[in-house]
């Protein structure tokens, strides 16, 4: 397993659609395993693979939060949402390509997803509360969709502009680092 670099907004790649994956392979695998430990180490809750710069429709997830709780880590492979409910809950959302940035999102409370599992097989399972949050904002990135693009345009300036300044900000310590 190994960590990889998380984009940072604004990169094209997060805006790009993602394409289906159609083979179910070793690389599949290993691309799964290093998103969970890429995830896990962030730390979050989720991640999909447009935000590593694959354009894939691949996520992974784990929303159990609690000290000495299981793991449940998740890897949903062409996801799709086929229910929705009328019922919106609002979370705070963050992201880890938008780094220490929040903001309230309105999504519908319970969702119903489809995807195939690592093995290639059919999965349906209903979600709700943090997990049914967690699982739209992810396909939301394979569809180049951020959680920021829910809000009002002058605050999804105002975080684009502190995200331009932090890139700034890394470039010129990695810079400096090398010199």
């Amino acid at each position: 397993m190994t960590l990889r670099p998380i984009l940072i907004h604004p990169d094209p790649r997060l805006k790009a659609k993602a394409d289906p994956v159609a083979e179910f392979d070793r690389d599949l695998a290993a691309l799964a395993d290093d998103m969970l430990e890429t995830m896990y180490d962030a730390p979050g809750i989720g991640l999909a693979a447009p935000q590593l710069g694959i354009l894939k429709r691949v996520l992974v997830m784990d929303c159990v939060k609690e000290e000495n709780a299981t793991p449940e880590p998740m890897v949903l492979i062409n996801p799709t949402v086929i229910e929705a409910s009328e019922d919106l809950n609002v979370y705070e959302e963050g992201c880890l390509s938008i780094p220490e940035q929040y903001a309230e999102v309105e999504r519908p409370a319970v969702v119903k997803v489809e995807w195939t599992d690592l093995a290639g097989k059919q999965v349906q399972q209903e979600f709700d509360g943090l997990w049914a949050t967690c699982v739209q904002h992810e396909i939301d990135h394979l569809n180049g969709k951020l959680f920021i693009d829910y809000l009002k345009p002058l605050k999804r300036q105002m975080i684009t502009r502190k995200m331009q300044k932090l890139k700034r900000e890394l470039a010129r310590e990695a810079k400096n680092g090398r010199s």
